[in-house]
């Protein structure tokens, strides 16, 4: 069979005044662009696992509406999407179907929403891809597809097979993914993302991680690397092993982590000497009292929140950046959260911030919660699921207020000014003078 394996890129907002704000801020979509821009590391694993009597072609869409033909024929068409795109990956999915090419529905979007995803293709997947592949070329191979495949989370990561990097035209990219463990140990009430796959946190042997880096070097001398674990770090016994070795390769590398970086001395030194530019944490709040609640397993941020400025300051003072994430209209946010914002990325000198708005993604205990109390705005109108639009109401401020807000913050934080000043605070205080066993800015 010819495979037809398509990923659906692209930025998406529904918020006009906002996709205008970006186009004049540098830094407002910066983080979104390097994730729109990202391969797919979920289908290029199924295309390493491909048997070779078959034959997988990876392509991207960005934007559906320049399509002015479908990509080549094909016997089999898998297609992967996030929820704002999903509506294109529907009318993407319809197309090959009209001309009798069986299609292949997977992803977070499609686990939290298999139902609604079944109406527009031959096979749907619920969770991990990778347990149930194999049956579904078989049964595509012999036209016997089934409606519904579930993973039920039993893939074990020990037999993770190398992902087909070969099938990219790595000119198009900044970094590829590599993926070291799956879910998070914790379990904020809005994340939309591998923990709706499996409920167990799983690691990745380190050999099989350092196969596929080194198969990544083999294709491009001095890659950059994004690690693409919801929660990296959460076995720090695990990463230093990994960092030891990660040492002797041409690589740097980003990665998402929660606070507990910060406490452990010789795992930040093995981050700054294996590459490590920067790292993404999700701060949430600059508040206290809007953290209560946001873990919902033991409240793992809100018992943090005293630590966050030190945090900062000893993982910069490594000479790795610090990117911190705030969600930005939470409950117990009132209009003042937008200045305390501000105020937070410049005393503690963030050399990146993002923030983004509350997002009730399909699958997420947030959406659950927000349709029990009558506050979503346009329930199942999933291209507002982009982080950028508002689709609920807020419990301390008005939509307006939230939505002017947040374009304030946006134009302080990424204009010409305020961004130079961050990357020139991080540069004086913690580079310049300082050596390295690598160079870790870009």
């Amino acid at each position: 069979m010819r495979i037809g394996l398509i990923a659906m890129s692209g930025i998406r907002a529904c918020d006009e005044e906002l996709l205008r704000l970006g186009l004049t801020l540098p830094g407002f979509v910066e983080r979104s662009k390097t994730i729109a821009s990202l391969p797919s590391l979920g289908l290029l694993t199924l295309a390493g696992m491909t048997p070779a009597e078959h034959t997988c072609h990876y392509l991207e869409i960005d934007d559906i509406r320049k399509l002015d033909a479908l990509p080549e024929p094909f016997d089999l068409v898998a297609i992967s999407s996030f929820s704002a795109q999903m509506a294109e990956g529907y009318e993407l999915a319809d197309r090959y179907r009209a001309i009798g090419i069986p299609v292949v529905l997977g992803g977070l979007h499609v686990t939290a929403l298999p139902e609604e995803a079944a109406r527009h293709a031959d096979a749907v997947v619920v969770g991990e891809g990778e347990s149930v592949w194999p049956e579904i070329l078989d049964d595509a191979a012999t036209g016997r597809l089934k409606l519904l495949y579930r993973g039920d989370g039993r893939f074990d990561l020990a037999d993770a097979p190398m992902p087909a990097f070969h099938l990219l035209d790595l000119k198009k990219y900044n970094r590829l993914t590599v993926q070291a463990s799956r879910g998070c140990p914790l379990h904020c009430e809005f994340c939309a993302s591998s923990i709706l796959l499996t409920s167990r946190y799983k690691q990745k042997p380190v050999g099989r991680v350092l196969a596929e880096i080194d198969r990544i070097c083999e294709l491009w001398r001095r890659p950059f690397l994004e690690f693409a674990d919801d929660n990296a770090f959460v076995n720090k016994g695990y990463w230093k092993e990994l960092l030891l070795e990660l040492k002797t390769r041409p690589v740097r590398w980003f990665a998402e982590t929660d606070l507990s970086v910060h406490e452990d001395e010789e795992l930040l030194a093995l981050l700054r000497e294996s590459g490590c530019a920067e790292v993404l944490i999700g701060l949430e709040s600059p508040t206290e009292t809007a953290l209560v609640g946001l873990e919902l397993k033991s409240d793992w941020k809100w018992k943090r929140w005293r630590q966050y400025r030190e945090a900062v300051r000893r993982i910069q003072s490594q000479g790795i950046r610090v990117n911190g994430c705030f969600v930005v209209g939470l409950d117990e946010h009132t209009p003042e959260v937008f200045d305390e914002v501000y105020e937070f990325a410049v005393e503690t000198e963030l050399f990146d911030v993002q923030i983004t708005l509350p997002t009730p993604f399909p699958g997420t205990p947030f959406y659950q919660r927000l349709l029990s109390d009558g506050r979503l705005l346009y329930d199942g109108a999933w291209q507002r699921c982009t982080l950028f639009d508002i689709n609920f109401q807020p419990k301390r401020m008005s939509v307006e207020e939230l939505r002017k807000g947040f374009h304030r913050l946006a134009t302080r934080l990424y204009s010409d000014e305020s961004t130079h000043w961050r990357r020139e605070a991080f540069n004086r205080k913690y580079l310049r003078g300082t050596v390295h066993s690598r160079e870790v800015h870009s």
